[in-house]
């Protein structure tokens, strides 16, 4: 039987497995807990295969794979980065979100500084998560073209529609469960056959060793500053992300979040060094990928193709499909949340009107409601995705071309505008509102304006994305302005102080309790 047709059948009924799934998650769909956050009842084992899941995408291990092949070892500190994300927002900040029962990371802010000014948050967060999503969608193609030889667009549509339906039909929970086979395939594909497959073949690591540059087994080989830039962004992006404070919400209790939580960051960070180590066996087993030309995201699908044997290629190349899909699922139902239950108040607000997103009276209407956003936000990420090749802007140019380059971008975006407010408002009583949303329109504009001018002038191709200067004179001007604001401004009113430390300890008195009214 030929070989590719054993691989294609295997990612087939994968993908029919994800859409089954859509139906077992919509049975489980009675109200807007349950459809936004799994009814926040997920134990040990589901939270930390869904946390692993979500962090875990293309960038992580079709990049990951990319980056060892191209730096050996080294190559792991992109993903070791997500992973110590995952750790220190688990031991340092989960416990805590988990205790706010709400629903996105604007709310939180609304909560800790009572301001509308904050909810300028969700708009950053929108234009995050859907470049997450239309990233992680685009990435679809770098396995569809390879296996099946589909046109590119094709292969972003067929891979998002399949997505779009399971998210659609039972938002987190058909997530949650899809997650789960995601998380065991891409445990089995990398740990047990890729890995040990890829060094066989190369002879091992005393014959990578004999055959490769020593630098390819240095731990700093990629460079220090680009280890320092992956903590600094990704890092720190993992704390305030949506997609990823959207897992913690559906915690069972403080508990789970904290430490099941804590075991996906060590998942992650022993994921990373397989990476590295399968494209490092790689470098040897296949020395002619020509990565100047193809990029190196494509050593995974080569790998898969041309060094496994039949069957195996399937099950590897569909644990690179699941990695791109619970990333973009969990992005996008993140967008939906984020812009129904954030972005359209704010928006409404300019033209005096206020509106209630949440319809706990028919919870049925209410459950529709957010079905309507994830089918209209996943067929914009879906349409970006497939239309960027031939749009002409930097970032948009930049997405097409590397997943670990456009999710660079969507992290300096969001560490550069966002982290600062938000871990302020967590650690620092005397924070402000009005301090907030300076330190977020500064950061965000001048992380941007920085790394756009960067590209513009720069000889190689990502040299002004992968650069240090934006986020950390973003980080630096957005830390310098929200101190100097709050201790310029009045402090928080001490009702909301109140209510916030109400919320921290638990002592809500309610399920679902509501954010309050803002104030301006």
């Amino acid at each position: 039987m030929d070989a590719s047709f054993v691989n294609i059948a295997i990612v087939v009924v994968y993908l029919v497995a994800m859409l089954a799934f859509g139906w077992w998650g919509k049975s489980r769909t009675k109200n807007n807990s349950d459809f936004l956050v799994a009814g926040r009842r997920l134990g040990p084992f589901l939270y930390t295969g869904t946390m692993a899941a979500v962090v875990l995408g293309g960038a992580s291990t079709v990049g990951g794979v990319g980056l060892g092949y191209k730096f050996g070892i080294s190559g792991m500190w992109l993903v070791v980065a997500i992973g110590a994300g995952v750790l220190l927002l688990s031991l340092l900040f989960a416990g805590t979100i988990q205790k706010l029962k709400i629903y996105t990371v604007s709310q939180m802010l609304s909560l800790r500084y009572g301001s509308r000014a904050t909810q300028t948050s969700g708009i950053v967060m929108l234009a995050y998560t859907l470049m997450l999503c239309a990233t992680s969608t685009g990435a679809y193609a770098t396995i569809f073209v390879v296996l099946f030889g589909w046109d590119r667009a094709l292969a972003i549509a067929i891979g998002g529609a399949i997505v779009l339906v399971y998210s659609t039909i039972g938002g987190m929970w058909s997530i949650t469960l899809a997650d789960q086979v995601q998380f065991v395939i891409k445990t089995v594909g990398i740990f047990l056959l890729m890995l040990p497959l890829t060094l066989n073949a190369a002879g091992g690591l005393d014959g990578i060793r004999s055959r490769v540059d020593a630098s390819f087994f240095q731990i700093d080989g990629i460079g220090i500053q680009t280890i320092i830039t992956y903590f600094v962004v990704y890092t720190l992006g993992l704390l305030i992300g949506q997609d990823i404070w959207q897992r913690v919400f559906t915690a069972k209790t403080p508990t789970v979040a904290r430490w099941g939580g804590a075991t996906a960051g060590v998942y992650c960070i022993l994921y990373g060094a397989a990476g590295a180590l399968i494209g490092l066996g790689a470098r040897v087993a296949l020395p002619n990928i020509d990565v100047k030309a193809l990029g190196k995201d494509v050593v995974y699908a080569e790998v898969a193709t041309n060094l496994l044997p039949i069957g195996i290629g399937g099950l590897v190349l569909a644990a690179a499909v699941a990695a791109m899909m619970s990333t973009a699922s969990g992005a996008l139902i993140a967008a939906a949340t984020v812009a129904r239950a954030d972005v359209l108040p704010f928006v409404a607000g300019w033209f005096g009107k206020n509106i209630n997103t949440e319809d706990t009276e028919n919870p049925e209407h209410d459950v529709r409601a957010n079905r309507l956003w994830v089918l209209g936000l996943g067929v914009v990420a879906i349409v970006i995705a497939i239309i960027t090749k031939d749009v002409v802007a930097i970032v948009i140019a930049i997405i097409t071309k590397d997943v670990v380059a456009a999710l660079t971008i969507a992290y300096d975006i969001l560490v550069g505008g966002l982290l600062v407010a938000i871990l302020g408002g967590l650690v620092w009583r005397r924070g402000t509102g009005v301090a907030a949303a300076a330190s977020m329109a500064v950061g965000s504009v001048i992380t941007l304006g920085i790394m756009i001018v960067l590209e513009i002038n720069a000889e190689v191709p990502l040299d002004g994305v992968y650069a240090n200067e934006p986020i950390y004179y973003g980080l630096l001007a957005s830390a310098l302005v929200y101190v100097a604001v709050s201790l310029l401004t009045k402090p928080t009113d001490p009702a909301v102080m109140k209510n916030w430390h109400e919320r921290v300890a638990g002592r809500t008195g309610h399920e679902e309790a509501p954010v309050p009214v803002l104030s301006h």
